[in-house]
């Protein structure tokens, strides 16, 4: 045997049936281009992450009866929930072989249970002690490991496990045993660097065990995480190939010749895949993010039985990049915005958002908050006399907020919110206001690199043949809220170059404000007073939408810092 077929599914979390339809014609495909064996991602029959749905009655055991029904033509291996043995225990997190007329088995659970950043796998699942081997009818031996079970040998975990199931499978080899090839399946949530350090751990599994070793990815979105597919083998002697990002389809390896393609699933396009010696191949970085947070929000919408979204159009580059993602994952007939100018709104972000919209192709609403905005005014006037200067301007956006989420309303549509990941770091957006809505497309996207998706966003329409939606006016003027006469973002926050900088040491890297001014060289005053504004508005990053997650720490469930707690 010498041809493995990499399933690379879009599969929906709790779509039991619909799953195992899908791993069903995936198969089906692979059998006919001569695939010997087909491999699934992990937990591909519940969908990842399942979270509590692994804790609802029944559940966990339709999942083994779905996978316990396939029908295949060649030996599969499916990534499935496993029932628990009594009560008390918690299920397991399995791979399942079918063989055509032979019963289903357990092949391995899952060793290594990853508790850190978005992962939180100790709640739902109970480890297994040893890695697969899977024995087929020709005699050949094969490896068997879940995604983080590889990931210890290579280093590139947080977590030091107790064991290392890659060791494991190595030990067996030089115990007398024989294995051709090892499997992992794997659902290896995406962030920018993601795919520099998955082809480290294959390699280095690889090259312990002297023989090929495979792994199976999904692709697409659910709820916050995004999966790049970009499935691959590693070879002993350094080589790999990998499947193309963003696609669904199916990686057709000849272990032997060391040669593969792709066959998508939509039209059985074959796309080649050559081998490479060193990192992987990487898409420029915003054209890398633009196609992220396209299939995280269409999957989003998708998923949940949204067709069509809303948004504010204020003229400013956020919401403009905004509008070009929906239209981008959703297309322009299910995109409105909504342009809702006070008596602060400058004339040419007026125009602006008119452009923006006209040369998207999307319907824009014209809403001026002014009436609104005065009864607002004198309902509260004895309060916002003496009370905080903030309070009136964010009267503004929850204005503008309550006419957003009423036309999303009335159209059965989902309002979107608009705000980057520099702006929620730093509490610069109104809670019910410009922070009401269901997604937010930006909301792990730093200000600076805003600016870098509308560019690729610009070239790519070009490139297409199309006029760039983004003019250079939106580009090019001071980032402003508008909510206050001649008010700019650089009133009360240094240039975004500066904060950005800061606020991604602080995040990804943990460093403290001493550390990063000994880094940066930049003003220690300046970044304590960052630090401090960052932690006082940690009940805002609580209320935001999901937001797709594309960088190495979120906000979200990758960051779970409390709330009632003394702020440095």
């Amino acid at each position: 045997m010498t041809i493995v077929a990499l399933l690379q599914l879009d599969l929906t979390v709790g779509d039991i049936v619909g799953n195992a339809k899908a791993i069903e014609n995936a198969v089906r495909i692979a059998h006919e281009n001569d695939a010997d064996l087909a491999v699934s991602s992990e937990l591909a029959i519940s969908g990842y992450p399942p979270r509590d749905l692994l804790e609802k009655h029944g559940f966990v055991r339709r999942c083994l009866d779905a996978t316990n029904t396939l029908h295949t033509n060649i030996p599969t291996i499916i990534g499935s929930p496993i029932p628990p043995e009594t009560e008390r225990t918690k299920p397991g997190n399995g791979a399942i072989r079918i063989i055509p007329n032979r019963p289903t088995r357990v092949v391995t659970q899952k060793q290594l249970l990853p508790t850190y950043d978005v992962f939180d796998e100790e709640r739902y699942f109970h480890p297994d002690s040893k890695p697969g081997i899977l024995r087929l009818l020709n005699g050949q031996c094969i490896g068997v490991t879940i995604c983080e079970d590889a990931w210890q040998h290579a280093g590139l975990v947080p977590s030091d496990y107790s064991v290392d199931p890659i060791e494991q499978l190595a030990s067996f080899s030089l115990e007398g045993g024989s294995l051709q090839m090892s499997l992992n399946l794997s659902s290896s949530p995406y962030h920018i660097q993601k795919q520099e350090t998955r082809a480290e751990v294959a390699r280095c599994a690889a090259r312990t065990l002297g023989h090929p070793f495979l792994l199976c990815n999904q692709v697409g979105g659910n709820d916050d995480l995004i999966f790049d597919g970009r499935s691959l083998v590693a070879w002993p002697d350094g080589k790999m190939l990998q499947a193309p990002a963003w696609k669904e389809g199916i990686l057709l390896i000849d272990t032997e010749n060391q040669s593969g393609h792709f066959l998508t699933l939509n039209g059985n396009e074959s796309i080649d895949c050559p081998l490479f010696e060193g990192p992987p191949p990487v898409n420029n970085r915003s054209l890398e993010l633009l196609e992220a947070i396209t299939i995280g929000f269409r999957d989003y919408c998708n998923k949940s039985g949204l067709e069509s979204v809303v948004l504010g159009m204020s003229g400013g580059i956020d919401s403009a990049v905004s509008a070009a993602l929906a239209v981008r994952a959703l297309g322009k007939e299910n995109v409105t915005g909504i342009s809702m100018p006070s008596r602060h709104s400058s004339q040419h972000s007026i125009s602006d958002a008119e452009d923006t919209a006209d040369k998207l192709g999307i319907e824009l609403l014209s809403m001026p908050i002014e009436s609104m905005h005065d009864a607002a005014d004198s309902t509260l006037n004895d309060e916002l006399e003496k009370g905080n200067p903030v309070a009136a301007e964010n009267v503004q956006s929850r204005l503008r907020g309550m006419l957003v989420m009423g036309v999303a309303n009335a159209r059965g549509a989902m309002a979107i919110t608009t705000g980057n990941k520099s702006e929620l770091a730093m509490g610069y957006c109104t809670l019910y206001g410009d922070m009401a809505g269901g997604y937010s497309p930006l909301g792990d996207v730093w200000k600076t690199e805003v600016y870098e998706l509308a560019k690729t966003i610009n070239s790519e329409a070009v490139s297409s043949g199309n006029v760039a939606p983004i003019n250079e006016s939106t580009m090019t003027k001071p980032p402003s809220a508008e909510l206050a006469p001649e008010q700019t973002d650089q009133d009360s926050l240094p240039p975004y170059e500066v904060l950005d900088s800061i606020l991604q040491l602080h995040m990804e890297e943990g460093l403290d404000a001493e550390a990063i001014s000994g880094f940066t060289g930049l003003d220690i005053l300046l970044i304590r007073d960052l630090l401090r504004r960052f932690s006082m508005n940690e009940h805002k990053r609580w209320q935001m939408p999901p937001a797709p997650r594309v960088s190495q720490r979120a906000f979200g469930q990758g960051w779970r810092q409390p709330l009632a707690a003394k702020k440095d």
